[in-house]
């Protein structure tokens, strides 16, 4: 039987066919409806609009209309009804598998659905280990090599310069090569980054802490000399900054490449959702890795020694290792399954050839050149391919308002946990755990539904728009809560007098007639809580004398402490270890607007990124990405962080002094950092509103398709053809 040649046209899929239509002799009432031995009909002189055929040949979408599904060495096939068959000219190998090695169990496997599960776990594992263990860790990290905060915070840039200097590359070639060998290795990388993050825990010695039961009491209080403050040890600041630049260079494909490889084999109006469950997969990792890093660093760092401090101290160090030798085992394994799928999935073609293009329309016409099979295969055309980008202005806008909200989301995840320590009074694992709890439901579900509304609604580009548009200006008017905020916890010295009378001029001063003997230093800063309800800056500070053998809830109690004065008997009251807890009316309220303001910032994410998808050329659309990220970092994700810290230091109170060098801030003015809050996050959603606006205004859609039957394949936005019955004979007689 003869099988349909094609040649490779737009979208690389295949137009010209030869169908061959053999059957046994006429029943009566079926000559009318005869056809010759062989009819040749060739798509290629049909004139194609979008993506959709002309109805011009007998059955346009008889070849398109079932899915690719039996293959044989060397070539592709689908048999579209029985006797009828499809071959690909290229001869590729659409099976799953390592090279010669392409087992049936692991053909189970070769479906959209089965990419999608793989790419979930590599970016669950992504954002569990950048954007979760990393800020979970980084104080222990500090407090264990000797690093300043500076340092640390060259640690956490390192993965987005990574990300910038790979982007360009990685999206332009990769976006025209084959997807998942580019996505395996990425992920094998970042593996190996995990691996190194993880190393100086097993070449260094042992960490000692002074384990003296009496430090920080009155009379007792210790402090190493300044000459001892610094050590060789933070030479190993270049090891983490590696590891973080192995986790941004493995990254890079993932949100590139991996959101196209999704787009292109499934439905034009699933694949929002598909992206949807991608990203949220994504968002679900930092909430995790918030919970586990957590529960690591309650394990001493050198396990199965014993050590006479608490987690509570501040010399303690927990096991921030052990996280990112799961991680980076998990991602070595991952890798394995993503290298064997093919350059693209069986089945896919019919909806690359029936996708409807809604490409912004460019005045001098300069849009239809990457339309040519051949564009983009070489690095001569990577110019002109940026140059297309740059005059589509609904793209550059789509950036500049993806920039403002990655500002935003990167400043919340930087700062959301001191935020909310700050204005509930909470510990700092205790405001991470509280974080990450806050993050899955409003994180998760905002960028799960954002897909799923472009979906339900079959928005087009336009649509889809408005959708981030609205989306915008309900978090614009959620931010407002900042307006209020939770008042700060009474403290000595810092927020108040000794006496309970207010601080003249605001300056500190943590030193009073109760505890003038103790000879209390500020080197360390370990607060505790009064039986007065009154914080002190240390049980030294609040004078305490004496430590119990006995935990209350878990924490240290400090004995006649001469500075906390007992609510109903005379003498020294007691302190206990910690901060006290706020009692705030307000925390409802901001939780719940701190809720809504994450969740719909979220929730333009997907919508955004398909928009950014839909108004570019198809093969432009990974090197589009590979561009909107690089703007994204570097107009966002590495100056927020820098500007949301820079608004919120203004509001310290109490700063750490290192041997006469100001350090990290101990205690924020709630009042001027919800004020500092509110304007940043402010400035940024207006921002991001003026260039949604922008964005919708200056997209120029394509005409409207002017062949019959088009217009429903256009209004639903699916570029599927299976509801479509093919005109051709009886098909028991095929």
């Amino acid at each position: 039987m003869a099988m349909p040649q094609n040649s490779t046209r737009e979208n690389g899929f295949c137009f010209t066919q030869t169908l061959d239509f053999s059957h046994p002799s006429p029943r009566p009432g079926d000559a009318g409806r005869t056809f010759s031995a062989v009819s040749r009909l060739d798509a290629c002189d049909t004139p194609v609009s979008n993506g959709i055929t002309s109805p011009a040949v007998p059955s346009p979408s008889d070849s398109c209309a079932e899915p690719l599904c039996s293959t044989t060495p060397g070539e592709e096939e689908t048999r579209f009804e029985e006797g009828i068959k499809y071959v690909s000219a290229e001869g590729e190998e659409l099976a799953c598998g390592w090279g010669g090695f392409t087992p049936g169990c692991l053909q189970l496997c070769n479906t959209s659905k089965g990419v999608l599960f793989f790419l979930c776990v590599a970016s669950f594992l992504q954002g569990m280990t950048v954007n979760g263990f990393i800020n979970t860790v980084i104080t222990s990290i500090e407090r264990r090599f000797d690093l300043r905060s500076y340092q640390s915070g060259l640690i956490a840039s390192s993965y987005d310069i990574a990300a910038c200097v790979c982007l360009t590359f990685v999206s332009y070639f990769g976006g025209n090569g084959h997807k998942p060998r580019w996505l395996g290795w990425g992920v094998l990388v970042m593996g190996l980054g995990s691996l190194l993050f993880a190393l100086p825990h097993f070449t260094t010695g042992q960490y000692e802490a002074r384990s003296a039961a009496e430090v920080g009491v009155c009379g007792g209080n210790q402090s190493l000399p300044c000459s001892q403050a610094a050590s060789s040890l933070s030479g190993y600041r270049f090891v983490f900054m590696l590891g973080q630049f192995l986790h941004g260079m493995g990254a890079t494909p993932l949100y590139t490449l991996g959101v196209t490889y999704l787009d292109e084999n499934v439905k034009t109006n699933y694949s929002p959702v598909y992206i949807a469950v991608f990203y949220t997969a994504a968002i679900l990792g930092p909430a995790a890795g918030y919970l586990v890093g957590g529960m690591f660093l309650n394990i001493y760092t050198e396990i199965g020694r014993e050590i006479g401090i608490s987690p509570e101290n501040t010399l303690w160090v927990g096991a921030w290792w052990i996280g990112f030798l799961g991680a980076g085992a998990a991602s070595l394994l991952i890798s394995i399954p993503i290298l064997g799928y093919p350059q693209r999935l069986p089945g896919s073609q019919r909806y690359i050839v029936m996708r409807v293009s809604e490409a912004h329309q460019i005045k001098d016409g300069s849009h239809k050149k990457a339309s040519d099979p051949d564009f983009g295969k070489t690095v001569k055309d990577l110019p002109r391919s940026v140059l297309l980008l740059l005059k589509n202005p609904t793209f550059i806008f789509l950036c500049l308002a993806g920039a403002t909200e990655a500002t935003l989301i990167a400043g919340m995840s930087t700062f959301g946990p001191k935020f909310l320590e700050s204005q509930f009074s909470l510990s700092a694992s205790e405001a991470a755990t509280f974080f990450g709890y806050l993050v899955v439901p409003a994180g998760g579900g905002g960028t799960f539904l954002g897909g799923f509304l472009v979906n339900k609604f079959k928005l087009r580009c336009s649509g889809i728009i408005k959708l981030c548009l609205l989306c915008t200006v309900t978090s614009l008017l959620a931010i407002l809560i900042f307006f209020i905020h939770c008042p700060n916890m009474p403290m000595a010295g810092v927020t108040q007098m000794y006496d309970g009378s207010a601080l003249p001029g605001g300056h500190l001063n943590l030193t009073a007639a109760c505890n003038a003997k103790c000879g209390c230093l500020q080197d360390t800063y370990s607060p505790v809580c009064g039986s007065d309800d009154i914080m002190y800056y240390s049980p030294c500070h609040a004078g305490c004398r004496k430590v119990s053998e006995k935990l209350r809830n878990g924490k240290k109690v400090y004995r006649e402490c001469s500075c906390v004065n007992r609510t109903l008997l005379p003498g020294p009251g007691n302190a206990e270890a910690g901060k006290c807890t706020s009692s705030c009316a307000k925390k409802p309220l901001l939780l719940c607007f701190m809720f809504v303001v994450i969740l719909f910032t979220f929730l333009s994410s997907i919508p955004a990124l398909t928009a950014t998808l839909r108004c570019v050329s198809d093969r432009q659309r990974s090197f589009a990405l590979g561009i909107q990220w690089i703007v994204v970092r570097t107009l966002g994700g590495i100056p927020g962080p820098i500007a949301f810290g820079s608004m919120i230091d203004k509001s310290c109170l109490l700063w750490q002094d290192q041997c006469g060098e100001q350090g990290s801030c101990y205690v924020y003015q709630n009042s001027a950092m919800s004020r500092y809050t509110l304007i940043a996050g402010l400035v940024y959603k207006v921002l991001g509103t003026t260039f949604f606006i922008v964005a919708c205004l200056l997209y120029k859609p394509p005409p409207p398709e002017s062949a019959p039957g088009s217009s429903d394949a256009s209004e639903n936005g699916n570029g599927d053809l299976q509801e479509h019955k093919p005109s051709l004979p009886a098909e028991e007689d095929i």
